[in-house]
C-alpha cells in the first residue's frame, strides 16, 4: 500500500484499495492515529511513480483531468457539497489516502483511472493502490444551481479557498517550520484525509487530515462553511517528535512584487502586483495595525510581540480593476485570510517574512503565529481557530483604514529624504469632522514636517519627510488621533536601504 507504516495503525490504508472493509470512526480516530504515529520515527512516504507518470511534465500532467460526472457526492440527494480529486505525477508525488466518513464508519476511496480524462493521451495502466495527490471541493457560492470550486488541498499541507465572487490568491498551510531560516524549511505534509458526508441541506462540512513530517505529527479537524465570507473553523493537535522552538502556527503564505510603496527598480505598466498587500493585526491590547507589505533586497524578518491575540492575516485592499490594470490575472479578486483564535493563545508574536522575488509566480511572503514557549518534543498542544476568507473585513469598523501607502524621493537636493504619504479612509467623511493630529516616530533615523489633511472625496492624507540614519533600518510608526483618542488604525512600516 502507499503508506505502508500507517497501515499498522489505521487498517483500511493496508489494505487493497479495490473492495477495502470500512472502519468505525468518531471524533478521537485521527487524534489517536496522531498520537500513536508520533511516538514512531518518522517514515517518509513512498514518492515511486510508475514510469508513465514520472516522465509526465507539466503540460502533459495538466491533461490529467477529473471527470466532472464522476464528483463525489454528485447524485446524493439534497447535497451541497461536492469532491473532486487530483492525480499523482509532476510536482504531486506523494500519495494521499482519502477516506469518506458515513454513519460512524470509514471506507477508502480507491484510485481509478475511469475517474480521469487524460486528453490526447492514452490512459495509462495503474493499479487501485495508486492513491492521489488531493482533492477539491464544490459548493454553490455564486449562483444556487452550479457548483463553483471552493478549496483546493493540495501540496505538503497547503491549502486554499474562496469567497462568494472572488478567485484563488493566497494560501494556508496546517504548520510552518524554518520559514525564512538560514537551514532548509521542513515541509510536513497532509498523508491522509477523511471528508465527512454532508447531511441533505447542510452549509457545512467536515474534514478530518492527519499531518506528518520529520518533525512533528498533527490531528486537524476543518468544518467549512462557504458563503459571502468563507469561514475554515479549524481544531488542530501537534505532537512534536523533536524540540519546536520556532513553529509557525495558522501561517498564510502569499505573494508581494511591487506596489506604490515598493517600486525601486520595477519596470512594468502596471501599478501594482500582489496577492496580498498588507499585514493587518487586532492585538490583545485592542490595537488594529497596519504594515504594508515590502519585496525586500534581502530576506527580512519582523516580530509584532503580543498577548492573546483577537486576530491577524494578509490582506488585499485594492479592489478594483484600476489599481493593478492586469486584465488576465485579476489581482482585484484575491481573497484576504485573516486568523481568529478561539482560545488565550497566551504570548507570543506574529511573525512576519518577506523574501525577495522577481516575478509575481512565487510566494514571497508568510506570516504566522509563534508561541513564546517552544513546543517540546512527546508533548501535545491544541490551537483552535477560524480561517476567514473574504474581501473586505473591518475589525473596527469606526477606525479609519490604511488605504495607500506612497513612498518617493523629496522634492529638492537631497534625494535621500523619503516622502512618504499615507492615506486613510473613512471618519472625514463625516460632516464638519475636525482635522485629527498625526502621530510619527522612527527608531532610527529623524521624522520631520507631518501634516494631515483631508482628501477630496473624504479620509485623510497623512505625509511627513524621514531622513534615514545612514543604511541603518528603522521602524516606522503612526497613527491619527483627535482629543487623545485614536481615530486611525496603526500604521507600521520598516524602512531599510
Amino acid at each position: 500500500m502507499a503508506v505502508p507504516l500507517l497501515g499498522g495503525l489505521w487498517p483500511a490504508l493496508a489494505a487493497a484499495a479495490e473492495g477495502a472493509p470500512s472502519e468505525a470512526f468518531d471524533a478521537d480516530t485521527v487524534w489517536k492515529l496522531a498520537r500513536e504515529l508520533a511516538a514512531r520515527p518518522y517514515a517518509p512516504p513512498d514518492e515511486t511513480l510508475p514510469a508513465v507518470l514520472a516522465a509526465a511534465d507539466y503540460d502533459r500532467y495538466r491533461d490529467f483531468r477529473y471527470r466532472p460526472d464522476k464528483a463525489l457526492w454528485r447524485d446524493l440527494p439534497g447535497s451541497r457539497f461536492q469532491a473532486q480529486f487530483f492525480h499523482r505525477g509532476f510536482l504531486f508525488k506523494p500519495p494521499v489516502d482519502i477516506h469518506v466518513v458515513a454513519d460512524g464508519r470509514a471506507q477508502q476511496v480507491p484510485f481509478s483511472t475511469s475517474l480521469f480524462d487524460y486528453g490526447p493521451n492514452p490512459t495509462p495502466a495503474l493499479q487501485p493502490e495508486l492513491g492521489f495527490a488531493g482533492f477539491r471541493l464544490h459548493a454553490p457560492l455564486n449562483n444556487p444551481g452550479y457548483f463553483d470550486e471552493l478549496c483546493v488541498f493540495l501540496g505538503a499541507s497547503y491549502f486554499r479557498a474562496v469567497a462568494k465572487g472572488l478567485g484563488y490568491g493566497l494560501s494556508a498551510r496546517g504548520i510552518a517550520l524554518g520559514s525564512g531560516d538560514p537551514g532548509p524549511e521542513e515541509f510536513p505534509a497532509f498523508r491522509a484525509f477523511w471528508l465527512h458526508r454532508p447531511e441533505p441541506g447542510a452549509d457545512t462540512i467536515t474534514l478530518d487530515a492527519l499531518l506528518d513530517g520529520p518533525s512533528v505529527v498533527g490531528a486537524f479537524r476543518f468544518r467549512i462553511h462557504p458563503g459571502e465570507e468563507t469561514i475554515f473553523e479549524v481544531d488542530a493537535r501537534l505532537f512534536p517528535r523533536v524540540d519546536l522552538p520556532h513553529v509557525g502556527i495558522a501561517p498564510l503564505t502569499s505573494m508581494f512584487q511591487f506596489d506604490a510603496s515598493d517600486r525601486g527598480g520595477v519596470d512594468d505598466y502596471r501599478p501594482a502586483v500582489h496577492d496580498s498587500d498588507g499585514l493587518a493585526l487586532w492585538t490583545g491590547t485592542d490595537e488594529q495595525v497596519w504594515r504594508p507589505l515590502r519585496n525586500p533586497a534581502a530576506i527580512q524578518h519582523s516580530g509584532f510581540q503580543d498577548r492573546s491575540p483577537r486576530r491577524f492575516g494578509l490582506m488585499q485592499r485594492k479592489r478594483t480593476f484600476s489599481d493593478f490594470q492586469d486584465a488576465e490575472a485579476g489581482y482585484e479578486d484575491r481573497p484576504s485570510a485573516w486568523v481568529e483564535p478561539l482560545d488565550d493563545w497566551g504570548p507570543g508574536e506574529v511573525h512576519l517574512v518577506e523574501i525577495p522575488t522577481g516575478d509575481e509566480y512565487q510566494d514571497n511572503i508568510v506570516a504566522f503565529w509563534r508561541p513564546q514557549a517552544p513546543l517540546e518534543a512527546g508533548s501535545e498542544s491544541r490551537w483552535r481557530y477560524r480561517l476567514h476568507w473574504t474581501a473586505s473585513p473591518r475589525w473596527k469598523p469606526g477606525l479609519a483604514a490604511v488605504e495607500a501607502t506612497r513612498i518617493g524621493a523629496r522634492p529638492g537636493k537631497d534625494r535621500s529624504v523619503r516622502l512618504i504619504v499615507v492615506d486613510f479612509d473613512g471618519d472625514a467623511g463625516e460632516a464638519g469632522a475636525a482635522i485629527p493630529e498625526i502621530e510619527v516616530s522612527a527608531s532610527r533615523g529623524t521624522v520631520t514636517h507631518p501634516v494631515v489633511h483631508a482628501r477630496p472625496g473624504g479620509g485623510w492624507r497623512a505625509a511627513f519627510e524621514f531622513a534615514p540614519d545612514g543604511d541603518a533600518a528603522s521602524e516606522l510608526r503612526m497613527r491619527l488621533h483627535r482629543g487623545g483618542r485614536a481615530i486611525s488604525e496603526t500604521w507600521t512600516y520598516r524602512w531599510s536601504a
